[in-house]
């Protein structure tokens, strides 16, 4: 064997190939490593220079070309930018009519979602299956703005005001409801929080908010139990929910104990020993006469069990009617008006005059004497057996803010003249009166008036504010003006139509429709009446003291036409009421429009009222 000898170590190899083996031992060798090493390097700055000229190149190319076009011609247009930029910023990249569908679909998608969050947030409890169809049927923005603003219009108590106290009581519910009965969701959401929001606040709640001990009443079976928590809320009266709306009684239950309480018609479910095996037993469980499998499987009384066993099934159909309706929206009120009220343009109307005025009865109540007058000529007459005949039916409902009917008149109103005399009628009008007793507070009145002859209607739908008089405050009446004034006979005070306390009306005068104040004839006498309340006594007389002036001015130049006074130590025993009836020639008037006020100074109490009222002398 021979040897062979490597440069850093004396290595053996067993063969003839000493020399390829040798070859191995080098590539392990330092030397070895620092050649790859180099080699690496190089390989690396090769494929770095290679990526950098490319750009490069293309600048020259790119500069070059620009450069030639400005010498081949002054005018050429400058040099497009390097695609380079366009493909770097994303904002300066051309859209393809694709891209430009899909930015105009999400702009739509985003500036209707304010409609979506009013459909399904704001409006959802109230909005009606009516309206929530015709509202998705609206092609543009301009068409859904018009619907919400009369959606909330067919819901103002009070049309005639800047205010809508339907849509502020409506948002203040779901503030309240997403403040109280939030549970893992939004409060509005909840079904305390919906109630809530349609119905407004109960009139009475059984709140158990532990659960806990609870002994049954009667009707659900009697016996004591543990409940989990709960609620039972009471209305006195709920509109639209027809012969269920009266002591109206809603169970809320909360068997997740996670505050998320939902309506209930089963009393069992509140029961939170149902499923345990001889606990929380009803009164007839404990006498043998049923079973609690009975009330798990929602058996119902037999004809023979007693009262105090299981469930009533008539109760439960009741229930689940009354469940049925608190699930149905509410019907938007004035139902018999509403066609009337959602057309704008209507043809072949009924006009009227239509006016309120008030008068106190008792602290707590006002007299509110509603006077409409129609133009003969506006009625239809037929003939029949000589005589002209004109009939004018009228409908009228005073409502409340909640919703509540307060006041309902209809009556018809009847007007027969001779055949000779039709001509000479149809140059008067003829009037209707009815005195409402209302308490102070806001109303809305809804009147229609049809004319049977001649298929035509007429309405008027307006907010009225019934007046509070407070005993500490010096107030009066409205200011009426009649043809005529007359004392009533002891037994008809306060009796029969145009009468108020021992005066009766004859024909007074209405401000109209368009804004014109009453009018007068020359030859007429003008009677007023007005009422003051709440006049201080002195305390040594016990009478009160205070003056009264009469004051008419011209309102074309304000010039003064009349000026009388008077005090109350001329008009005999007064207490803290006094009734002004007064009666004046307006021979000496030029035709024109006035302005009459009266104006009280009370010297007790230093206050002051001036009531006014316009009318035309012709």
């Amino acid at each position: 064997m021979e040897s062979c000898f490597g440069r850093y170590k004396n290595i053996q190899f067993k063969g003839p190939t000493c020399f390829c083996r040798s070859l191995l031992v080098y590539m392990k060798s330092r030397i070895f490593l620092h050649v790859c090493s180099l080699l690496v390097a190089v390989v690396l700055a090769v494929s770095v220079a290679a990526q950098s000229s490319a750009p490069a190149s293309a600048d020259n190319s790119a500069k070059s070309a620009t450069s030639a076009a400005a010498s081949g011609s002054d005018a050429a247009a400058p040099a497009p930018a390097p695609a380079t930029d366009a493909q770097g910023d994303p904002l300066k990249r051309p859209l393809t009519d694709k891209q430009k569908k899909a930015n105009a679909k999400a702009l739509k998608q985003e500036l209707g979602s304010s409609y979506k969050k009013w459909l399904n947030e704001d409006v959802r409890w109230i909005i009606t299956p009516e309206e929530l169809s015709a509202f998705k049927q609206l092609s543009n923005d301009e068409e859904r703005d018009q619907f919400i603003e009369q959606f909330w219009l067919r819901r103002d108590p009070t049309p005639d005001t800047e205010e809508n106290e339907f849509k502020e009581e409506h948002y203040r519910r779901i503030a309240y409801a997403n403040e109280h009965y939030a549970a893992g969701k939004a409060g509005w959401r909840t079904d305390r929080g919906r109630i809530y929001i349609v119905f407004g606040p109960p009139d009475e709640i059984d709140s158990h908010p532990s659960g806990g001990q609870y002994n049954r009443s009667v009707e659900e079976g009697g016996g004591e139990t543990s409940t989990y928590p709960f609620e039972t809320w009471r209305y006195r009266y709920i509109e639209g929910l027809g012969d269920k709306g009266q002591e109206v009684m809603i169970e809320f239950v909360d068997t997740c104990m996670c505050g998320d309480y939902h309506i209930s018609i089963d009393p069992n479910e509140k029961d939170a020993l149902l499923h345990t095996p001889g606990a929380g037993l009803t009164t007839s469980e404990q006498m043998g006469m049923s079973t609690q499998a009975d009330r798990i499987t929602g058996q119902c009384n037999s004809a023979g069990s007693m009262p105090t066993g299981a469930m009533d099934c008539t109760k439960q159909f009741d229930k689940l009617d009354l469940y049925a309706k608190l699930n149905t929206p509410p019907q938007v009120k004035f139902k018999d008006l509403e066609e009337k009220v959602n057309h704008k343009i209507n043809v072949n109307l009924m006009p009227f005059d239509i006016e309120t005025d008030f008068v106190r009865v008792t602290g707590d109540t006002v007299l509110v004497p509603v006077t409409i007058q129609v133009k003969n000529k506006d009625i239809t007459f037929v003939s029949k057996d000589g005589i002209q005949r004109g009939t004018v039916n009228i409908f009228g409902r005073v409502t409340s803010l909640t919703g509540k009917i307060a006041q309902t008149f209809e009556d018809t109103v009847q007007v027969d003249v001779p055949n000779e005399l039709l001509e000479k009628t149809q140059e008067h009008s003829s009037l209707y009166w009815k005195a409402l007793p209302l308490r102070p507070g806001r109303y809305r009145f809804d009147v229609v008036v049809k004319d049977v002859n001649g298929d035509r209607v007429g309405t008027w739908s307006h907010g009225v504010v019934v007046p509070e008089y407070n005993e500490d405050k010096l107030a009066s009446s409205s200011l009426i003006l009649a043809d005529h004034m007359e004392k009533v006979p002891a037994k008809s005070i306060g009796a029969g139509n145009f009468v108020i306390g021992q005066t009766k009306f004859a024909y007074p005068h209405l401000e109209l429709a368009d804004g014109k104040p009453a009018s007068f004839k020359r030859d007429q006498r003008m009677n007023l009446w007005l009422q003051v309340y709440n006049l201080q006594a002195d305390g040594k007389t016990n009478k009160p003291s205070a003056k009264i002036e009469y004051e008419i001015v011209n309102i074309t130049n304000n010039q003064a036409v009349l000026h009388s006074s008077e005090s109350t130590e001329s008009m005999g025993n007064l207490g803290d009421q006094m009734t002004l009836e007064k009666s004046l020639a307006l021979t000496g008037f030029q035709p024109g429009i006035y302005r009459l006020t009266v104006k009280v100074d009370d010297n007790i109490s230093k206050q002051q009222i001036a009531p006014s009222v316009r009318f035309a002398v012709e």
